[in-house]
C-alpha cells in the first residue's frame, strides 16, 4: 500500500510518497499549471511513480490539498449562482453584518457579494427561532421561482432559510423542487447540510460559497480522480480539508467549501506531526510559498482551531485550523507606490514566474531580489530550474534608480521590507494570544520559509529557528500523514439544558461522526479512531462565545457543574477574566471524530557515507545589515554529519530548498535530519 501527499500552490506543485512498511518518505517538486492544475497534477504523480516503482496490484491512499476553490473565490470565477432565502431576507447578501472593514477609512465600501441581487429568491416561508413552522412553504410556488431563476441562467443553487439550524424542512423542500425542475443532477447547497449553526448571514456565506465553487471542484477532482484510478486502479482519492484532517473526494465533490484552507491547514498538521516527534510544544510556523506567508500557533503541541477565517472578501464561520496572513510570497512583485516601496500583494505567479526564472516575466519580485543578495543559488531543483541573475538585474534596475541606490541595496531593501510587513503582522497576533516570542520556536517551511524565515525570527527576538528535512514539501507531507476528521453541529442556543441532556445530544452526534467516517473509507484501513467534544459557551448576556473542550470525565458524569468550570478556566486564560459565579450559556455543540491510517514514523535520513567529501561545496557573496560579505561558506545539506555546529553567515543547499543562516545564528543537525538555528 502506497500513501501519497499532494499540496498544489500557486508556484510549485509538491509531493510525498511512502511505502507502507518503509522508513523512507520520498519527494519532489514540480512547477504549478495554472489554470489546468491537473496536469501538474500528473506530471509530479508520473515522476513519483518512477521513484515509487510500484507492484501492478498495488493501490495507493492520494492525499490532496489544493488551492482550486480558494482561487476561484479570490478570482470570482464560477457560475451564475441562484440564491433562495425567507421571504424579506432578499437584501441579506448585500446587507452583510452592517460594518465594513475598516470603519476609519470614509471611501470604505461593503464588500460585493458573489450573488447579484436579481438571483435571490425570495420563498414565502417562515420558521421562527425553535424550529416551529408559522408559515408553510408551497412547493408549486418554489419550482416556479426555480423556473425563474433557471431561465435567467443560473447553473448552482445555494438555499439559506432562516432558522434552518433548528428545522431543514423548508430547505430540503427547495432542494426537492430544484431538482424536479433542473433534474437529479442539480448541485444544491443546502446552509443546513454544510453547516447549521445559528447566524442567518453566515450560513448563507457558507451556502453561497459551496455553491459558487462546487461545479469547478466537481471538474477538477473528476479529472484528478480518474487519473489516479487508470494509474493505479483501487486506489482512493482523498482532500485534506480546512479544519486540518481529510475526507474522500466524493465528500468533497459535494461540499468543496470545506477545502477552502487545505493547503495552508495540511502545513500545520504536518507541524504538530514532527513537533511531537521532536517534543516541541511551543511552535510558531511560518509557511512561506511563492506567493503568500502563512503563520499559526502550536500551544501545548496541539494546533490552534479557530471557528471563523477569510477566504477572499468573505468570512467563513467554519472550524478551521487558526491560520493568519501576514505577508507576501517569493513570487510577490516589488513596485514604487508614490515614492514608497511596497512588495506584494500581486504575485508573478508559476507562469511567467520571478524574472530570474526566464519565462517572461519582467516586474522585480522577491525571488529576484533573494538571488541578487546571494540567498538564492542559481540552480533549483537538484539542477532542473536555472535562474538568470542578469535578468533578476535587469527587472531590479528600476526600482534601485527610483530609490537612488545599487542592485544589491535595493534587493536587500526589498527583503527588509517585506520582514517589516511580517512583523507587522506576527506581534499583534502573538500579542493577542498572549504569547512572548522568546518562549517559542519558529518552525519554517515553503519554498522561501528557509530562506526568509531566520531573518524574520532576528526581527521578532525569537532565538530558535527549526527546518525540517524537507521544508519546501511540508504542506504535501502533512497530507500524508493526515487523519480523517469531521465536525458534526448542533445549535442549542435558548435553550435549558443539564448534564443528561448534554449526553444524549453527544451521543447523537457522536452517531452522525461514525456514519460519516464509515462512508470515507472502508473500516479496515483505519487504525484507531477517537471523538472530541466542544461547546461553544459564553456567559449570559455576552455577545460572542468561546470554544471549551469538555473533559471526557466531566461527560460521562454528567457533571454541568465541571463543564461550566472548563469554561471559566477557558475564559481567564483567552482574557484574564473569569467570573465562576456569573450564570453560563451554552450556545453550540459541537463534535469532532478523528479516523487515523497508518502513516510513517519520523525517522532521520541516511548518514553521509564514509569518504563521500566534506559538506562545505564552495563560497559566495550574501548581504547582511548593509554589508556585503565575501565568501560566505556553503553547505550540502546531505553531507552534514549530525551534530555539526555551522556558524552564521552560511547557506546551507539542498535540491529542493535553500537554508539561510544569518550572521547571529548557529545551526546544527538534530534528530530527523532537521536543522536547529539558535540565536545567539
Amino acid at each position: 500500500m502506497l500513501r501519497i501527499g499532494v499540496d498544489i500552490g500557486g508556484t510549485f506543485t509538491d509531493f510525498c510518497g511512502w511505502r507502507e512498511g518503509d522508513t523512507e518518505v520520498i519527494s519532489l517538486k514540480v512547477p504549478s499549471t495554472p489554470p489546468a492544475f491537473e496536469e501538474g497534477f500528473q506530471q509530479g504523480f508520473e515522476r513519483l511513480l518512477e521513484r515509487l516503482q510500484p507492484t501492478e496490484s498495488e493501490t495507493a491512499l492520494v492525499m490532496h490539498g489544493t488551492t482550486v476553490s480558494t482561487n476561484a473565490v479570490i478570482e470570482r470565477k464560477g457560475p451564475k449562482i441562484a440564491f433562495f432565502v425567507t421571504k424579506g431576507f432578499r437584501d441579506l447578501l448585500e446587507l452583510q453584518r452592517m460594518g465594513v472593514r475598516n470603519p476609519l477609512n470614509i471611501f470604505e465600501v461593503r464588500t460585493k457579494p458573489l450573488v447579484s441581487r436579481a438571483m435571490v429568491f425570495e420563498v414565502d416561508e417562515r420558521i421562527v427561532r425553535g424550529g416551529a413552522v408559522r408559515t408553510s412553504a408551497d412547493e408549486a410556488a418554489v419550482e416556479a421561482l426555480v423556473r425563474q431563476a433557471v431561465s435567467a441562467g443560473a447553473t448552482g443553487f445555494a438555499v439559506a432559510l432562516l432558522h434552518s439550524y433548528s428545522n431543514s424542512d423548508h430547505e430540503r423542500l427547495v432542494a426537492r423542487a430544484i431538482r424536479t425542475v433542473v433534474g437529479e443532477e442539480a448541485e444544491v447547497s443546502l446552509s443546513s447540510e454544510i453547516w447549521p449553526r445559528i447566524g442567518e448571514y453566515e450560513r448563507a456565506i457558507v451556502s453561497v460559497l459551496n455553491a459558487f465553487v462546487r461545479k469547478r471542484m466537481n471538474q477538477y477532482l473528476g479529472a484528478v480522480e480518474d487519473y489516479v484510478a487508470s494509474r493505479l486502479p483501487g486506489s482512493q482519492l482523498f482532500v485534506t480539508r480546512s479544519n486540518g484532517g481529510a475526507m474522500a473526494a466524493s465528500e468533497a465533490r459535494l461540499y468543496p467549501v470545506h477545502t477552502l484552507l487545505s493547503g495552508p491547514a495540511s502545513g500545520v498538521t504536518a507541524v504538530e506531526y514532527l513537533g511531537r516527534a521532536l517534543g516541541e510544544h511551543s511552535i510558531l510556523t511560518m509557511d512561506m510559498g511563492g506567493t503568500s506567508t502563512d503563520i499559526s500557533l502550536l500551544r501545548n503541541g496541539e494546533a490552534l482551531t479557530s471557528n471563523s477565517a477569510e477566504v477572499g472578501d468573505f468570512p467563513v464561520v467554519m472550524p478551521v485550523t487558526g491560520i493568519e496572513a501576514i505577508g507576501a510570497g517569493g513570487g510577490s512583485i516589488a513596485k514604487i507606490d508614490h515614492g514608497v516601496l511596497r512588495i506584494g500583494p500581486t504575485s508573478a505567479g508559476s507562469y511567467p514566474g520571478p524574472s530570474c526564472f526566464g519565462r517572461g516575466g519582467t516586474e522585480p519580485t522577491l525571488t529576484d531580489a533573494y538571488l541578487l543578495a546571494g540567498y538564492l543559488p542559481d540552480v533549483l531543483l537538484g539542477g532542473e530550474m536555472r535562474l538568470d541573475a542578469a535578468l533578476a538585474a535587469k527587472a531590479m534596475k528600476p526600482i534601485a534608480d527610483e530609490l537612488n541606490t545599487d542592485l544589491l541595496s535595493a534587493a536587500e531593501m526589498c527583503v527588509a521590507v517585506a520582514s517589516s510587513n511580517m512583523v507587522a503582522g506576527v506581534l499583534p497576533y502573538l500579542a493577542r494570544q498572549g504569547v512572548d516570542p522568546e518562549d517559542l520556536t519558529l518552525l519554517v517551511y515553503g519554498g522561501a520559509g528557509a530562506i526568509h524565515g531566520p531573518l524574520l525570527a532576528a526581527e521578532l527576538g525569537i532565538n530558535r529557528v527549526l527546518v525540517p528535512s524537507t521544508p519546501s514539501v511540508f504542506c504535501a507531507l502533512g497530507g500524508l500523514v493526515s487523519e480523517l476528521s469531521h465536525d458534526s453541529l448542533e445549535t442549542i442556543h435558548g435553550s435549558r439544558v443539564d448534564g443528561e441532556q448534554l449526553a444524549l445530544k453527544f451521543a447523537a452526534l457522536r452517531s452522525h461522526a461514525a456514519a460519516w467516517l464509515s462512508r470515507q473509507v472502508s473500516a479496515d484501513r483505519l487504525i484507531s479512531t477517537t471523538f472530541e467534544r466542544w461547546a461553544e459557551m459564553r456567559y449570559v448576556g455576552q455577545s460572542f462565545q468561546i470554544d471549551v473542550r469538555l473533559p471526557d470525565d466531566a461527560l460521562e458524569a454528567k457533571d454541568i457543574g465541571a463543564m461550566e468550570a472548563a469554561f471559566h478556566s477557558e475564559h481567564a486564560r483567552v482574557y484574564s477574566h473569569s467570573d465562576p459565579k456569573a450564570p453560563v450559556e451554552f450556545v453550540n455543540l459541537r463534535l469532532r471524530v478523528r479516523g487515523a491510517m497508518s502513516i510513517p514514523q519520523p525517522s532521520s535520513p541516511p548518514l553521509p557515507p564514509p569518504g563521500s567529501g566534506d559538506a562545505a561545496k564552495g563560497t559566495r557573496s550574501m548581504r547582511f545589515h548593509g554589508q556585503t560579505i565575501e565568501r560566505v561558506p556553503i553547505y550540502e545539506r546531505a553531507l552534514l554529519p549530525l551534530d555539526q555546529t555551522v556558524i552564521g553567515p552560511a547557506v546551507i543547499e539542498q535540491p529542493e530548498a535553500t537554508i539561510v543562516v544569518p550572521p547571529e545564528f548557529t545551526a546544527k543537525v538534530g534528530a530527523f535530519g532537521s536543522i536547529l538555528m539558535i540565536r545567539s
